[in-house]
Parts: C-alpha cells; sequence; structure tokens
C-alpha cells in the first residue's frame, strides 16, 4: 500500500519544468463534429444508415466527435456524477481500505501516484475508481488469469453500487448501438464485430482531476497524451481541459457540451479498419482545478483476436497491424499506465507472454503550434 502524499509537495521536490507545451488551438476557431444519434434508436433502416455515415466521416477524419440524442437519462448522469464525488470527497485513507493494488484485475480506487511508471518525475493529477464488466468469480476468463477481467469491488456507500452500475449499463447499451452502426458503416455482415462482446474488458473510470498550484508543463499534466486502446470510448466531462489531435495533428480544445458525450476511436477500430479509422492521441492539461470526469472505454473479450478486416486486408496493413489478442494489447499499454503493475511486472509477481512496447504503436507525434 502506498504512503499518504501530497501532490504539491511532490510537485514542488521534483521541480516544476517551465516549458509549457500544452497550447492547444480554441474551440472558438476549430470544432469537432456534433452527430445526432436519435436515428439509432428507432427501427428505421435509412435513419440508421445516416447515423452509420456520419460516424464513419467522422472516425476518418478526427477520430473524436460529440453525440447528442444518445438515449442516456440526464438525471441518471447527473447521480452518477454525485456518487463520483460522494466516493472522491471521502478521505484519503478511506479511498485506500479499496486500493486496485489489493486486486488481481485492476479494480477500486487509484490514487494519483499509481499513474504512470515515470512518477514522481512526470505526474498525472488524476485520481479515479475502476470498475468494468461485472463477472462473476468463477468466470473462466478470471479463474484463467486474465488481470482485467473478473469482479468488481464496491465502496460501501448506500446505493452507489446501484447508481454506478446502472449508469454503466446504460452507456455500455449505448457503446453496443455503435458497435452496430459502425459494423453497418464497415459493411460487415451485423453481428461480425458483436459477437467478440461477451465478457468484455469494457471498463469504466470515475475521474477526478485534483486542485492543486502547479504551473501546467509538460511533466505535470491532467492526463498525458496517449490513444486509448479498446474499440472506442465515451466520455462524459464536467469541465474544460481536454485536448484532441486535430486532422492535421495539433492540438485542439474539446469543451464540454451540455446534453452530450465525447466519443473517440481506439486501437483496436484503427486496427479493424486497417488505419482507415484514427485512434486519435489526447490529453487533459492541468488547469489545476478540480474536475469530474467518466469515460467508458468500449472493448471486447479478452482473448478476441483482431486484425484488419478482410476488406481491409493488404500487405502493407497486415504488416502495420499484426493478429494480436485485444486483452493482450490492453495489458501490454496497462503496464505502463499503472505504477503498482510496473512495480509487480519488474520484480516478476506478474508474468507476461508477450512484450511490453516503450510506447503505443498507435501513437502520432503532434506539431507544434507557433506562438506569437
Amino acid at each position: 500500500m502506498r504512503d499518504l502524499l501530497d501532490p504539491n509537495t511532490l510537485a514542488q521536490e521534483a521541480g516544476v519544468d517551465g516549458t509549457d507545451d500544452q497550447i492547444a488551438l480554441s474551440s472558438d476557431n476549430v470544432t469537432l463534429p456534433v452527430i445526432d444519434l436519435s436515428g439509432l434508436h428507432g427501427d428505421d433502416p435509412s435513419a440508421l444508415a445516416v447515423v452509420a455515415r456520419e460516424l464513419g466521416k467522422a472516425a476518418k477524419t478526427s477520430g473524436f466527435f460529440y453525440i447528442r440524442n444518445h438515449g442516456v437519462d440526464q438525471a441518471l448522469i447527473d447521480d452518477a456524477f454525485a456518487a463520483s464525488r460522494a466516493f472522491h470527497t471521502r478521505s484519503r485513507r478511506y479511498k485506500m481500505k479499496y486500493w486496485c493494488g489489493y486486486s488481481t484485475n485492476h479494480r477500486g480506487y487509484v490514487p494519483f501516484e499509481e499513474n504512470g511508471s515515470a512518477f514522481p518525475k512526470t505526474i498525472n493529477f488524476n485520481e479515479a475508481w475502476d470498475m468494468s464488466f461485472d463477472a462473476p468469480a468463477d468466470h473462466p476468463d478470471y479463474l484463467a488469469g486474465w488481470r482485467m477481467t473478473g469482479p468488481n469491488v464496491w465502496p460501501d456507500l448506500p446505493g452507489w453500487k446501484d447508481t454506478i452500475s446502472r449508469y454503466y449499463d446504460a452507456v455500455f447499451s449505448l457503446g453496443l448501438k455503435l458497435l452496430s452502426a459502425f459494423e453497418l458503416e464497415l459493411g460487415v455482415e451485423a453481428g461480425t464485430l458483436r459477437k467478440h462482446v461477451n465478457c468484455p474488458t469494457s471498463q469504466l473510470r470515475l475521474l477526478r482531476y485534483l486542485e492543486n498550484d502547479v504551473p501546467a508543463s509538460k511533466d505535470f499534466v491532467g492526463i498525458e497524451a496517449h490513444s486509448d486502446f479498446e474499440c472506442f470510448t465515451i466520455l462524459l466531462q464536467g469541465g474544460p481541459g481536454l485536448q484532441v489531435l486535430n486532422t492535421d495533428d495539433y492540438w485542439m480544445e474539446a469543451p464540454p457540451i451540455p446534453g452530450t458525450f465525447i466519443v473517440n476511436i481506439g486501437d483496436i477500430f484503427e486496427t479493424w479498419s486497417g488505419g482507415l479509422y484514427k485512434s486519435t492521441q489526447h490529453r487533459v492539461v492541468n488547469t489545476g482545478k478540480e474536475r469530474y470526469s467518466m469515460p467508458l472505454f468500449f472493448g471486447l473479450d479478452y482473448d478476441a483476436v483482431v486484425e484488419p478486416l478482410p476488406q481491409f486486408r493488404t500487405a502493407e496493413t497486415a504488416e502495420k497491424y499484426p493478429p494480436i489478442k485485444a486483452g493482450d494489447h490492453l495489458m501490454r499499454m496497462t503496464v505502463g499506465a499503472f505504477r503498482y503493475i510496473s512495480d509487480a511486472v519488474d520484480k516478476g509477481e506478474i508474468e507476461l507472454d508477450f512484450a511490453v512496447p516503450e510506447s503505443n504503436p498507435f501513437k502520432r507525434p503532434a506539431k507544434t503550434i507557433a506562438q506569437d
């Protein structure tokens, strides 16, 4: 178990790098698509086709887009935010009772110092509650030792499990509808992709960005730049700070829009599409202000083998996107994302049968924005 730590003190001891690389294009000048999902909720094939085309266009360009008329009740969204606050505003000592390191499948509380193996040289000013698709302890995937599957843990807060479970189920159901629309857009038979979602590694993170006095810099961030490792992410954000790479690889702001989620394509869909869909880099700058967000990373079954779909398979795409288990890719990226896991790998407590790259192979370099 980690000692109690103060993020401001750690940052001061490490020394603040004055280089501010957190500059981005303003949302006043450049925007992301906003897609109306009304056509997903009815029985009109033509309306569904329109939505699928719009989703595909966004996936092939920015890889990031907003969705409205998504079907998730606003009252449930408000309740989920309230539940996240109810946990995160408890004492650090209380939260550490549910430290993720006590679990064998990454469930529970993630303190800020677990974020990234380079801590404290680099600090991500966020803490989280991590949960996923709830599989029983006798599920074969969990018994096989696949660390990203299995049962959830829950804090002893009245009504908390019910609220967060209902929110998870609602957003996960939305993810299934998006998956079906992408099947249509990619021209594959209905169910071709859905068949890989039975006991998926679809994680929900209840994130809280910590209030702090540290200036934004390349080493002290909300969350450092990354792509997401699954099919796509459905993100609810409670304040500004998110930045994404646009189609020209410049950072741009992506502030919250009331009544919407923001969705981004992940590594799995870039692989399936042979690079046609873009798994886009994004980050959260350190604003110094408290901020809540809730991303659901819509994933596949751990042992689902992912490679370019037949219509996108060429000699070039086969070389760039070799077959890999979805869970192995998630795990190889997770090693560097959480310090307690990278420590366990270094100590031989976790043995991996695949290589862990120094950085995500899906990462795209960002271009520098000229400053006056």
